[in-house]
Formats: structure tokens, C-alpha cells, sequence
């Protein structure tokens, strides 16, 4: 599969996951300060949150620009165009609801690589010897670990995890 192709299919994977406007003040992640009651609660659209974007007018937010945030801030920095399709997939959504950093100790972690959040030669080349649908599946449990205990929102991440690995997972066989 093409380069660009690759993004805009972990892009439709992840947008489908984030859906639109949400202002809702019990979500840390809408306020500018990241913490409820701190800032201002300018909300969530297309995954692109005010605790991350604190100045930007998250409202008046289109779906490219909010495709050119992902692709720059979100798909570049864990290396997407590196990797098989469904692990880029996994890799960016964990990105995008976690943090890069995140996503990739994670991916570290599976392969046994010292979790620096950083991809390197060690970490491609772990990558390289493991079996694609393990490394995603152990991939995919360490997020699912990984989860805040936050009542109000662990039920939908939980189904939000899953629904990714069914998309990556299809992309398997076509690999």
C-alpha cells in the first residue's frame, strides 16, 4: 500500500473513533489547562483537544486541518510510513488518544526494548523479528492495561480499542 495511502487509512480508522464538537466539562481533555475547572473549556473535535491545543479555536476546526495536525503531530512522530499497515494503525490511534511517548513505550515494551520513547535501531529491529499479529495483539493489551480507571470514559476506550484492533486486523491478511 502507498505511503500516502497508509495514512489516510489509519486517519479514517482513528477520525471514526473521535467524531465531532464535544464540550463536555467533565472531559480533562477540553480544557485548556487539561484539568476539569482549569482554563477554558473549548472542547474536542475530530480528536483534537484543548488540553493539547490550548490556543487554538477548537470550534472552528475543519476536518483538514485537523487531518494536517494528525499527519504532522501524530502520524511523522511514531514513524507510521515505517511500519506494516495495521501496526501503523494501532500505532497512530494509540498516539492520538494517548500520546506519542505513550504509544510508542508501549510498542517497546512489547518487543522488549528499553522504553525510551524514542524509535530507534533497537526498537525497528525488535520490531522487525516479531510476528505482526502478536506484536499487535500484546500491543493492544498493554493499552488496554494501560487505561485510566476513570469510570465516566473506561467503558468507551475499552470499545474504542477494540473496534482498532478489528480495523487493523482486517489489513493482516492483505499484508
Amino acid at each position: 500500500m502507498p505511503v500516502a495511502d497508509s495514512f489516510a487509512r489509519a486517519f479514517h480508522v482513528t477520525i471514526g473513533e473521535e467524531g465531532g464538537f464535544s464540550a463536555d466539562p467533565a472531559d480533562p481533555g477540553n480544557w485548556t489547562g487539561g484539568a476539569v475547572g482549569e482554563g477554558l473549556c473549548r472542547g474536542t473535535k475530530f480528536g483534537i483537544s484543548a488540553r493539547a491545543y490550548p490556543t487554538l479555536d477548537i470550534a472552528a476546526l475543519t476536518l483538514a486541518e485537523a487531518q494536517a495536525i494528525y499527519r504532522r503531530d501524530y502520524w511523522a512522530p511514531v514513524g507510521g510510513d515505517a511500519w506494516p499497515l495495521a501496526l501503523g494503525i494501532l500505532l497512530f490511534d494509540a498516539a492520538v488518544n494517548a500520546g506519542v511517548g505513550a504509544a510508542i513505550r508501549w510498542l517497546q515494551e512489547v518487543v522488549g526494548v528499553a522504553g525510551d520513547g524514542v524509535i530507534g535501531p533497537a526498537t525497528r529491529a525488535a520490531v522487525a523479528r516479531a510476528a505482526l499479529s502478536d506484536l499487535c495483539a500484546r500491543f493492544q493489551r498493554a493499552r488496554l492495561i494501560a487505561l485510566p480507571d476513570a469510570r465516566a470514559f473506561r467503558a468507551g476506550w475499552e470499545i474504542r480499542l477494540f473496534r482498532v484492533t478489528l480495523a487493523a486486523g482486517a489489513v493482516l491478511d492483505v499484508e
